[in-house]
């Protein structure tokens, strides 16, 4: 028989193999599991921290085997066969939804062509430091665009609680395949970090294009092709490549759209084909709040020392909206995350050790479909498509965070003085390259979302004592954290509900937050596909 139990260990027993052993006997003896004279076999499954109180414990989790031996593996299977059926599916962009929908094709034996703006990671890389070090920003190719999307460079993270939308197990085993540590199988928040992911992410591009894939890099999709018989229906999309200005048209049987929150052209390319298929959708913004990362490792783990950089997790409800930390990055980096010259966008990462100096997360604050002013409104409006309001007051933001700015230096205040509403006269050392400049926040922001921020600053400041400090840093603008548009489907078909044989997926669609839930959709809907190829 077999039986799931938890135990609780000190941080000091985590390799003491008999305590273990005696934690788990004793669990089983407390569900009254006959465990006399049989062979006991854990295997364990998941770890997590609980750092609420003033001694930090280990919840462990096994499934344990009791007269008999563990299954060989109980992992899914990955079955991939050479793209040989007579069907292809085009899949625009390259993030965690436009790889993983590309692998659940070749269970099908279905050929992915996938369409990137960005270059592969080696290249991409490059622009990356560009931007960190000269701070030129190549806007077809940074933190947010190019091979494997925006958190091949920008976060990591895996970590999802979307488990409904399928199988996050086997988004984490192909990872594994690909060179992924294998612990992010049983961590309770999983990450692989900036520094392993791009090998990863080659890793799997080679191989879609061993199994029969293409991958055009440097390739912006300009346009749909579609044909109306009965209904407008989507069979190929117009190409452009960026660096050879060659323009193309690719026809395929469906079309994948997995292009990531960032591409406004796409949500604009859409809205003058069909503006009823878009939607507009409460999202999120704010700043990112840096901290020294000892500052907030004494607060969590109330002064003990443990090898792990702590994490936090911080929610308010302020004048009727959420404020909330995002993508908390323990041990890590502020980064630039604007795709046009004239935008200042922030974001965060951390490598896979997550030993930085510093600790950082997004502080945003909700902004509903109503809060979007009047003029933007009215704008989008008058170019015909009511829907992208909030996309056009996010650029604006982006803007006006960069009219604040020095170039790709960001505007950045400390967190006591945004709160005394007062100069920064000095900032403290950061991690956020280019660099950053000393501006009033308070002053500038939104007022309703500074109002909020700062309410907020104090309710979690309750919550962990020490979080107000001289050293806390403020950078904006956060802008990034989902999409203020989406893209409508069909609930049981997953086809976009005005255009045939589209089927939007991931972040920018609107259906996912985080590589995780993304990788999850993006193998929803190639599966919807492939239900309507079988048709």
């Amino acid at each position: 028989m077999t039986c799931e139990i938890s135990i609780t260990l000190t941080p000091d027993e985590e390799n003491d193999d008999a305590k273990i052993n005696a934690e788990i006997k004793k669990a089983l003896v407390q569900q009254k599991v006959e465990i006399s004279g049989q062979k006991i076999t854990p295997v364990f499954i998941k770890k997590s921290i609980d750092a609420r109180h003033s001694q930090i414990k280990l919840l462990m989790r096994y499934k344990v085997y009791i007269g008999e031996e563990p299954e060989d593996d109980f992992s899914p299977s990955l079955n991939w066969k050479h793209a040989e059926s007579k069907h292809k599916v085009i899949i625009v962009g390259s993030g965690p939804a436009g790889l993983y929908a590309a692998f659940r094709l070749f269970e099908e034996g279905i050929k992915p062509i996938i369409i990137e703006r960005g270059n592969p990671t080696k290249l991409r890389a490059k622009n990356i430091k560009e931007l960190e070090t000269e701070g030129f920003l190549d806007e077809d190719s940074n933190f947010c665009f190019g091979s494997g999307g925006a958190g091949t460079f920008s976060d990591g993270k895996l970590y999802t609680r979307s488990n409904k939308r399928g199988d996050i197990y086997k988004i984490y085993k192909i990872f594994v395949e690909f060179g992924a540590p294998p612990n992010i199988l049983t961590d309770a928040h999983p990450h692989i970090g900036t520094d392993k992911l791009p090998e990863i992410i080659d890793a799997m591009e080679k191989k879609i294009v061993e199994l029969g894939g293409e991958i055009h890099f440097n390739t912006l999709c300009t346009d749909l092709i579609t044909e109306k018989k009965y209904s407008l229906k989507a069979v190929g999309v117009k190409t452009k490549n960026l660096e050879t200005g060659k323009e193309e048209e690719i026809f395929a049987d469906a079309i994948i759209l997995a292009t990531g929150h960032s591409a406004e052209d796409i949500y604009k390319m859409l809205a003058k084909i069909e503006p009823s298929a878009l939607e507009a959708k409460t999202f999120a913004v704010g700043v990112r709040v840096e901290h020294p990362r000892n500052i907030i490792d004494d607060i969590q783990f109330h002064g003990q020392q443990m090898p792990q950089a702590a994490e936090y997790r911080l929610t308010a409800q302020i004048e009727g909206r959420g404020v909330y930390s995002f993508c908390m990055c323990p041990g890590g980096y502020v980064v630039p995350c604007a795709t046009k010259k004239d935008q200042i966008v922030v974001n965060g990462m951390s490598s896979s050790g997550r030993n930085s100096k510093w600790s950082n997360a997004a502080i945003v604050t909700e902004r509903r479909p109503e809060d979007i002013p009047q003029s933007f409104v009215d704008e989008a409006t008058a170019n015909g498509c009511p829907a992208l309001a909030g996309l056009y007051w996010r650029t604006w933001l982006e803007n006006l965070t960069f009219n604040n700015a020095n170039g790709q230096f960001a505007p950045a205040q400390r967190l006591t003085d945004f709160l005394n509403e007062t100069d920064s006269k000095t900032l403290p050392e950061t991690s956020y390259r280019p660099g950053v400049v000393s501006s009033r926040l308070d002053k500038w922001l939104p007022k309703d979302i500074k109002n909020r921020l700062q309410a907020a600053f104090k309710e979690f400041n309750h919550n962990m004592k020490g979080f107000i400090c001289d050293e806390a840093l403020l950078i904006a603008s956060e802008t990034r954290t989902s999409t203020p548009v989406r893209i409508l489907r069909d609930k049981q078909t997953l086809e976009c509900t005005k255009i045939k044989s589209l089927y939007p997926c991931g972040e920018g669609s609107g259906y996912s937050g985080g590589i995780g839930s993304s990788a999850m959709d993006g193998e929803k809907v190639a599966s919807a596909v492939i239900n309507s190829l079988k048709k």
